[in-house]
């Protein structure tokens, strides 16, 4: 009995050593990123393709209190309520504190500066496909933004989904850094499938996911259910979408439909954001909406 407890205990100790080692966070090398020089005003186009003022001002700011960072936002889902972080220059309640290595790391490895994997409710699953000279632009203009000394606010989210070591296993069931759109066929619609697919995350809303919140990229933006158990995120594939690319465009400019019905809910922060960009910006998007694949309307 002895030798069979022993064998369960060796047993038991080579199943933690081997989920340690899958589970342990791999930031990739960011050393290159020290070595350049980021642009802030080409960061402040990055910082509005990519959202950062829509999840991170605080709830209800307004006009130029928008790019106070302070964080609070709440995003319930299945596994918990997240809370937007203070990520203004703020040293010791923003990251204020950082290097723009760092910053690579929680936006594309999704990994913190204490080395703890961060829960994939930052988006780096997309941003992961973002370039090292976007990267330092965004963090040449994210440092000239106002502080804040507000402190984050703890997320409430219950056991298991807690333990942050897991997230290591999610990742690797999860984290794909293969493009959706494999091929495109013309530089306009790679530009909107960097846009889309990297720096908006399109598909972090409008794409279902699994039991484990993992995207299926089998039904890309295809459509979701809200995570707030309100209503239903649209599909916006061809399938889903008859729009042309001019009133896509349009949309993303004015924030009107082809039927003058006008946006609302989170989606007038990304409207607001994508009118800031030059128009061949919005332009690519629509033609990358036009060639992603159909997904049949639920």
């Amino acid at each position: 009995m002895k030798r069979l407890g022993f064998a369960a205990l060796g047993l038991a100790l080579v199943g933690f050593a081997a989920y340690l080692l899958a589970t342990q966070p791999r930031p990739r090398d960011d050393s290159a990123l020290s070595a350049l020089t980021g642009d802030a005003a080409r960061g402040t186009a990055v910082f509005a393709a990519a959202g950062c003022a829509s999840c991170h001002m605080a709830p209800d700011a307004q006009g130029e209190a928008k790019l106070i960072l302070t964080g609070g936002q709440s995003f319930p889902t299945a596994f918990g309520t997240f809370f937007a972080p203070n990520i203004s220059p703020d040293p010791d309640h923003g990251i204020g504190g950082w290097t723009v290595e760092a910053l690579g790391h929680a936006i594309r490895d999704g990994i913190s500066p204490e080395g703890a994997h961060y829960f994939p409710a930052l988006p780096y699953a997309a941003y992961q496909h973002m370039t090292d000279q976007d990267l330092a632009d965004l963090w040449a203009y994210m440092q000239s933004l106002p502080p804040s000394a507000e402190p984050s606010k703890p997320h409430e989210v219950g056991f298991p989904f807690s333990i942050r070591r897991n997230l290591g296993g999610w990742k690797l069931l999860f984290l794909n850094d293969d493009w959706v759109l494999e091929t495109a066929a013309t530089p306009e619609v790679e530009r909107g499938r960097y846009i889309a697919e990297a720096l908006a995350h399109c598909g972090e809303c409008h794409t279902p996911r699994n039991a484990l919140g993992g995207l299926d990229r089998s039904r890309w933006l295809g459509g979701a259910p809200n995570p707030s158990g309100q209503g239903r995120i649209p599909n916006i594939t061809p399938g889903g979408l008859n729009w042309s690319e001019d009133e896509i465009v349009e949309y993303l400019t004015s924030g009107f439909t082809p039927d003058f019905d006008s946006v609302g809910g989170h989606m007038a922060h990304v409207v607001e954001n994508m009118a800031s960009l030059p128009e061949a910006d919005r332009r690519a998007v629509a033609a990358y909406l036009k060639a992603v694949p159909a997904v049949a309307a639920e």
